[in-house]
């Protein structure tokens, strides 16, 4: 890796920090593409996270990824927003502008789709409903991606109804809310299933969905990533149903900041999966 004193830097700012693969996937691209810049961890408090953000230009940083729990805050503190994370309602990456203002950006729909795409080829949105668990704020960078990509109908699924009437609301024409109690009907139509939430993470339960009823041809997608193969994803495999890990989103949601910080157009690849898991 190259540093000098003309380094270009950018980060990623959470609370706690320590466990982002960030880091790592952006160094990988800055050593592969030798580019002088560094991408290093912020570990700032949520109480100083709004003066952390508005800190960025003053500390010559190019811009930074925003991890939980500042995304809501970066939406309200940044200049202004573009149209992705106006869609999805938070942001995860910021750009800082020539005139030294701030540009905040959601690019984890982008991330999800190309993920998506990258692992079911033959995939597109159209294919027919998708359904969607979760309502938090992964699901609504997912649900607004596929309703722009073409989706027919996104159909939501999330124990707490009223939270996911309110993203329904928030993103308009395309999204249906279900209960709860027919999440596994609704599977036998479904052309792409996602878990958006953290069941199946390393230390949470199981995503307690069935999937008996669920379509041969659907593809089922979890942006969960550790483990890299969820219950979900391994219950689907066993069925026969093509299955797209999380890991891909990750790694394709860091392309368009790292683009605009660094000058690069990075691609994702094998290569690059194995060195970010082997962590």
């Amino acid at each position: 890796m190259i540093i000098s004193g003309k380094a270009k830097v950018a980060g990623v700012m959470g609370w706690p920090v320590g466990h982002s693969r960030s880091p790592r996937l952006h160094g990988f691209w800055l050593d592969r593409y030798g580019v002088d810049g560094a991408y290093v961890p912020l570990c700032v408090p949520p109480e100083r996270a709004a003066e952390a953000i508005r800190a960025l230009p003053a500390l010559g940083f190019r811009g930074c990824n925003v991890t939980v729990p500042h995304k809501e805050v970066a939406a309200a503190t940044v200049d202004r927003l573009d149209d992705s994370a106006r869609r999805a309602g938070a942001v995860n990456t910021i750009v800082v502008l020539e005139d030294g203002t701030l540009e905040g950006r959601n690019t984890d729909g982008f991330g999800f789709l190309e993920n998506l795409k990258a692992g079911a080829p033959g995939w597109a949105a159209s294919a027919g409903p998708a359904v969607v668990v979760g309502a938090g704020g992964g699901a609504r960078a997912v649900v607004a991606a596929l309703v722009d990509d073409g989706a027919p109908e996104v159909w939501l699924l999330n124990r707490t109804r009223e939270r996911a009437e309110q993203l329904a609301a928030d993103i308009g024409a395309g999204v249906r809310v279900f209960d709860w109690v027919s999440r596994e009907a609704l599977l036998a139509e479904a052309a792409l299933v996602v878990n958006t939430t953290t069941q199946g993470m390393h230390g949470q339960p199981p995503l307690d969905l069935d999937l008996k009823h669920l379509a041969p041809a659907a593809v089922v997608t979890d942006i969960v990533y550790t483990p890299l193969v969820t219950p979900l994803l391994h219950a689907a495999r066993q069925r026969g149903n093509l299955v797209v890990d999380g890991l891909g989103m990750l790694l394709h949601q860091a392309r368009p900041g790292f683009a605009a910080w660094f000058g690069v157009e990075p691609e994702v690849t094998e290569e690059l999966r194995r060195f970010v898991l082997d962590t």
